[in-house]
Formats: C-alpha cells, structure tokens, sequence
C-alpha cells in the first residue's frame, strides 16, 4: 500500500510532465505501480483478492505452539492433516500479518498534535544540472507540524553557519517559532549523545534560545518521530527536475503549503 501523500505527489509530477521512468527512480517506485496511480488519478486502492485463504487464527496459533515456531512444520501440517492447500510464503505472510510469527509493530512514539508546539527540520542531498553539470545540492526543509507550513532553500554547502541562517530566515518569514525543534542526530547541532541522551552544543542552544525554542534528536532507529518533514523532503527532487526542465539554475527559497491542507498557522 502506497502512502497516499506520495499516491498525490505521482499523480501531482505526471500533471508536470514527468516521465513516469524519472517518477520510478526519484520516488523508488515500479513504473506499473506509477501508471495505476496515475490511472487512478493519485488515489492508491487496496487491491481486492477474492481468492484470499482465510484459516483459523486459533488453528495457526496451536499449530504455530505445538511445531515450536517452526513454519515449515507447521505448513507441513495444515497441507497433510488439516487438507489446507496453502503456499508456504503465503502462510508465512498470514503468521506476520496475524502478529503469531513475530510482536507488533508499535510507534516509535505519541506526541499530541499541539498548534505552535513543534517544529521539524530535515535535509536532503540532490543531483541536479548546473549549467550542464551534475552539481550535489542540499535542501535544507523547516516544517511546522500543526499548520503544515513549510519553508525550503537548497544549498551548494550546507553547514552549521548555513543552518543557523536558514533558521533564522524561515523564522522571520513565519513571524513565528515553535518551542520544539525535532532533528535528526547531526553534528551540526549534536555535540554529543543520541536521541534524549544528546547534548546540544552550546552554541546551537544559545541560538535556539534567541528565537524561543530548543534542539530535540528524535532517537536511534525512531527517524519516524519527524516523518512529517522527511516525506516532503523526500518529494522535493522533483522540485529540481522542474528546475532543470525549465532551464533555471536559480534556487531560491520555496514557501509552500505541499500535498496538504493547512489547518491554520
């Protein structure tokens, strides 16, 4: 199942003109999948099975017991004495679907959706042609996770001085700023430490407490806690196909609203 922000973005591309092979390698998408996107004009329905093996989860759960976790034993048993024709990937796609063959999934975190509480940053590096040259640049995403709004600028170098700017410009575009910065573990503003265990340097700390707000790294393997502004940043390379479609090797800041409705600043 396709995320349906990213269901949106397809179709949002192909309405621009991108080739759907370009789509398939920027997104990492199959191309058929793209076309049934498109085809469904960017929204993604589960497929229906009506074939679908349905099988007693109290069955799989003893026979999953009994067999000792072994699932070969256990597809062995519902084929020779429960008569169940089922193919043994199939019954190990059930046990996981069922949570019999490993735990749940659970979120890495729950944190209430408070207007003016959160702030999210992410960035990204591209390839993109500058005058006729693959040249790496950065882009650099600051996203309010209440409003949705969000403010983006790509850099040919992307540091701490270049952080600390870019904040700083977003900021004063907004007016505003959240009391919560989420980011990922960079050293740009990490001394030292991971997730609730990391030190903030010093000099990033007195910077945040100038505009009101302070540095949070989400945890080790939790990249999710700021999902919110890595999937736009993971849509922003079409931002820079467009440019290069378009001949344009201007990158100035974009302030947008992306694939969703604000819910007011």
């Amino acid at each position: 199942m396709i995320d349906p922000d990213k269901c949106n973005a397809v179709y949002l591309l192909h309405q621009e003109g991108m080739p759907v092979r370009e789509m398939s390698r920027r997104l990492n998408i199959s191309r058929n999948t793209i076309r049934r996107i498109i085809k469904q004009k960017g929204i993604e329905s589960p497929p229906q099975r009506e074939d679908k093996i349905q099988i007693d989860r109290e069955l799989l759960e003893r026979l999953y017991r009994d067999c000792e976790h072994w699932v070969q034993r256990v597809h062995e048993k519902l084929v020779e004495e429960e008569g169940i024709q089922i193919g043994y990937s199939t019954l190990t796609r059930l046990l996981g679907e069922l949570e019999i063959s490993k735990p749940p999934k659970t979120r890495c975190d729950r944190v209430p959706d408070v207007p003016g509480e959160e702030m999210q940053h992410d960035t990204t590096v591209y390839q993109v042609k500058l005058s006729g040259q693959k040249t790496k640049v950065n882009a650099s995403l600051l996203y309010l996770r209440y409003s949705k709004r969000k403010y983006l600028k790509f850099y040919r170098v992307f540091n701490r001085f270049a952080m600390k700017c870019f904040l700083h410009e977003a900021l004063m575009h907004w007016g505003y700023s959240a009391k919560q910065c989420i980011i990922d573990n960079t050293n740009l503003a990490r001394l030292r430490g991971t997730g609730k265990n990391a030190v903030i340097v010093p000099e990033m700390v007195s910077f945040g407490g100038q505009y009101g707000f302070e540095f949070i790294c989400h945890a080790i393997n939790h990249p999710n806690r700021k999902e919110s502004a890595a999937c736009y940043t993971s849509f922003v390379s079409w931002g820079a196909w467009l440019l290069m479609r378009r001949g344009s090797d201007s990158f100035r800041p974009w302030h947008f609203s992306g694939f969703c409705t604000p819910r007011g600043s």
